[in-house]
């Protein structure tokens, strides 16, 4: 295989304000930020309600909860490695992300018509299948779209907008179990129409750029085991940190059942993403636009302190409004390290392996969301709620702020 370009790309300073990064950033980023917000709303619609449709109408344990999320979620780790392979190697981005969308809104009808939770597993899995073919494209063709000094504002841009809708399905959900006397079912079937928007903004409002010109000796696969190498320490630096971050996290499903052992509602579950991703939305964009200028070891640090904030929080909370303040940490934490993490990584991997990269990323942490939901799911059992998120907070305490540091020189693009 030919050794890959420069580990990095140079970046320059961003100037002026937020205002002024938004008005740089091309169409195209605004188009799939709006489709991530569509997909969120009908993707977060049903999340909101499945472990309290698995739990009260198919009479589901927390354990098998717990194995479907993570499954869910290991299974999208590991089709983003395949999809960002692939479109490294076909250097077309967005056909792949368009098959991803379309996958993910036409799960959405077996949701509705599942008997049994082994259907739930099976729909789960079609939808994460979805969201790994077009997530490693998705995120490459972000970097590839972002003009140079300005990543850190267009991830948190699709990074807002997607909250946005994470924050607007449950709601819409909410709303709907509330109009139809607490159908689950209808809920689900009528989650599929604002997928089919997201699909239709990607193929009329998102316009690809040409693929980098590529040699002879480049037609081979782009990543080989023997040569993930050239990927770079600061790459498995990034990968790193993101690992033991997700481990230190698991399933958005515990919130909810969290939230339901203080007494809450069944028809209100949703109120508990609502929360976590209107704290989500509004925190994305400016960390992201604050990562182009600042240092962004010091912004992952306090979100790594953030999230044990919250597991202490939800341990020790007596009630379901101190619940939600931890909810809300919760999501203050995703938008200090969710759309930054996704900037490293394109930052710290070359043009031509980028969809690779994503999808390195996303396996490993995918695998780690995987173990995290599992324990989660075990301890709930045997320990309960309280002392298992109490000890997953304790246990974190020491170990993230340091290896902000530990995996990162002080190179340009971590300082800003």
């Amino acid at each position: 295989m030919t050794k890959p370009p420069d580990n990095t790309e140079q970046t320059s300073k961003p100037y002026g304000i937020e205002g002024r990064s938004l008005a740089r950033l091309p169409t195209s980023i605004w188009a799939l930020g709006f489709v991530s917000l569509f997909m969120d709303i009908s993707s977060e619609a049903v999340h909101a309600l499945l472990p309290a449709f698995l739990v009260t109408v198919l009479g589901a344990s927390t354990v098998t909860v717990g194995i479907i999320e993570g499954i869910g979620e290991a299974t999208a780790a590991i089709s983003k490695l395949f999809s960002g392979w692939l479109s490294d190697r076909l250097g077309k981005r967005k056909a792949l992300t368009v098959i991803g969308y379309g996958l993910g809104a036409l799960s959405k009808p077996l949701f509705a018509i599942a008997p049994t939770a082994s259907w739930v597993l099976f729909a789960r899995f079609s939808d994460r299948v979805g969201k790994g073919v077009r997530g490693a494209p998705r995120d490459a063709l972000v970097g590839d779209l972002a003009p140079p000094g300005l990543r850190g504002a267009a991830y948190g841009l699709r990074q807002s907008l997607d909250t946005v809708g994470a924050f607007v399905g449950p709601l819409l959900a909410m709303g709907l179990m509330a109009l139809f006397a607490s159908d689950f079912r209808l809920v689900f079937w009528l989650a599929v129409i604002p997928g089919l928007i997201a699909v239709a903004i990607l193929v009329f409002g998102v316009r690809e750029p040409e693929p980098k010109v590529v040699t002879a000796g480049d037609t081979s696969a782009p990543i080989r085991f023997k040569d993930l190498g050239a990927l770079g320490s600061l790459f498995w630096g990034v990968v790193a940190v993101g690992a033991v971050l997700t481990l230190a996290r698991f399933s958005e499903a515990f919130l909810i059942l969290r939230a339901m052992d203080t007494g809450l509602p069944v028809a209100l579950v949703p109120a508990v993403l609502i929360v976590m991703n209107i704290v989500y939305a509004l925190s994305a964009y400016p960390m992201g636009a604050l990562s182009d200028k600042a240092d962004k070891r010091v912004i992952l640090a306090g979100g790594f302190v953030i999230l044990i904030i919250a597991d202490i929080e939800l341990a020790l909370a007596p009630n379901f409004w101190i619940v939600l303040l931890g909810v809300g940490l919760w999501g203050l934490h995703m938008g200090m390290t969710q759309g930054l993490l996704a900037a490293l990584v394109a930052e710290t991997s070359p043009v031509a392996f980028r969809g690779s990269a994503f999808g390195i990323f996303h396996l490993v942490t995918g695998i780690a969301l995987l173990a995290a939901s599992l324990i989660a799911g075990v301890l709930w059992d045997w320990i309960g709620p309280p002392r298992h998120l109490h000890r997953r907070g304790s246990l974190y305490c020491n170990q993230p702020c340091g290896i902000c540091w530990a995996c990162f020189p002080a190179k340009t693009y971590l300082t800003g």
